[in-house]
């Protein structure tokens, strides 16, 4: 675009009281942030693979109608896809960048929001939602579940992972003074504690405290498991996955499978 020179005044008498007002600049958003292409917006396979399998299983009879909401660039849902055969997967975000990245991956994405019916399904349209690693994102995420359980059917699941405030590793770190893996401060730098990418994250659950969060949110948790966490360092590696394995509270990521409660 051409810049164009504004007309030059054709007096030189200058106001002695003016109410000029200078704009501030604008602050950068959540949304502006999630729209950063450099934001990292996929899951780790393990934990995509484990929901895949507790899925398949669940939905034993082809058909079924599966949402993944948040699905990033769609690699999620992509790498599930083998293990979802015959059923239909649709790809959701509000970012458009995502999107843009995910219909590579997906036959089906479209854009929806999680608050105020903002999911572009009729009530009860779907069978089964993967919501992974997007709960610890949300402003509001009791407005969040309430609109994923619109559009799941009576008795539809919901897999839903997050990061474990309670991981094997936080809590030696809290005992130490140090800030939880995971958890952030700023949008702009990591503060306090390991690691160096910013990912968004504003909330945290542990195991008990999302399972209360789901039942209260109209959900009958089915079975909270445990899956590794890929930034873990390499040496420590084996131990996180035994710990997910052998005590599922402490691990790294939170896998839960919920139902909609019947009738609420």
């Amino acid at each position: 675009m051409t810049a164009t020179t504004p007309p030059t005044p054709t007096h030189t008498h200058t106001p002695t009281n003016t109410n000029t007002h200078t704009e501030p600049p604008t602050t950068p958003t959540l949304r502006d942030f999630y729209e950063n292409p450099d934001v990292p917006v996929a899951s780790g396979t393990p934990r995509t693979l484990r929901q895949a399998r507790i899925l398949a299983a669940a939905l034993p009879t082809p058909g079924a109608t599966v949402l993944d909401i948040g699905c990033g660039d769609g690699t999620a849902a992509a790498t599930a896809a083998p293990l979802l055969r015959g059923h239909r997967l649709i790809g959701v975000d509000w970012s458009q960048d995502a999107l843009r990245r995910a219909s590579t991956h997906l036959t089906h994405v479209v854009r929806g929001e999680l608050t105020d019916n903002g999911l572009p399904f009729a009530t009860g349209a779907a069978d089964a939602i993967l919501f992974s690693e997007v709960i610890e994102h949300l402003v509001d995420p009791d407005s969040a579940l309430d609109e994923l359980r619109r559009v799941l059917a009576p008795g539809g699941h919901l897999m839903l992972s997050t990061p474990n405030l309670a991981a094997w590793y936080n809590r030696a770190l809290l005992l130490t003074g140090t800030q939880p893996v995971f958890s952030e401060v700023s949008l702009r730098a990591i503060h306090g504690r390991p690691g160096t990418e910013v990912v968004g994250h504003l909330r945290l659950y542990t195991a008990r405290a999302l399972r209360e969060f789901l039942t209260a949110s109209g959900f009958d948790v089915v079975r909270i498991t445990g899956a590794p966490f890929h930034g873990v360092p390499r040496p420590l590696r084996p131990l996180d996955r035994l710990v997910c394995s052998a005590a599922p509270t402490a691990a790294s990521i939170l896998l839960a499978h919920a139902r909609r409660r019947a009738g609420d």
